[in-house]
């Protein structure tokens, strides 16, 4: 495990990634510049998931290039940082539906932007898969 929850920060970060409702997900472009994305994400088993649209950018980045960063935001004073860096594949291009943790997480979010869950599970098919492999903040 990445963090150990009985530490100050360990717990901060399990906080964290239960709750925070958006993160920064950074590829890289073909000319090699990173391209951070505002995403919503569902941790689970060790890793985040994400649901895309199959097409997007970051899908591609992802698929020339799979090291990635995702960082949730700080404080806005420079505090509570957390920045993921790891690995992310495209695990499937068609996911049927979202999944229920999910759309528990996300339902209002998904009515705001004029999207019943049907409608989302079809433009967002694609489930992006990250694996972290280190953890930095504070």
């Amino acid at each position: 495990m990445l963090f150990d929850p009985s530490t100050d920060f360990g717990s901060r970060v399990a906080r964290r990634v239960e709750q925070d409702y958006i993160g920064w997900l950074v590829t890289v472009d073909r000319e090699g510049m990173p391209q951070p994305s505002p995403i919503w994400f569902l941790w689970r088993d060790e890793a985040f998931f994400i649901y895309s649209r199959p097409d997007a950018p970051k899908v591609r980045n992802i698929n020339a290039h799979p090291a990635v960063a995702l960082h949730l935001d700080g404080d806005g004073r420079g505090g509570d940082i957390v920045v993921f860096t790891g690995h992310a594949a495209l695990v499937t291009a068609n996911a049927a539906e979202l999944d229920p943790a999910y759309l528990g997480k996300y339902r209002s979010g998904i009515a705001s932007i004029g999207l019943t869950p049907e409608t989302m599970a079809q433009e967002y098919s694609g489930l992006i898969k990250l694996t972290p492999t280190k953890l930095r903040g504070h």
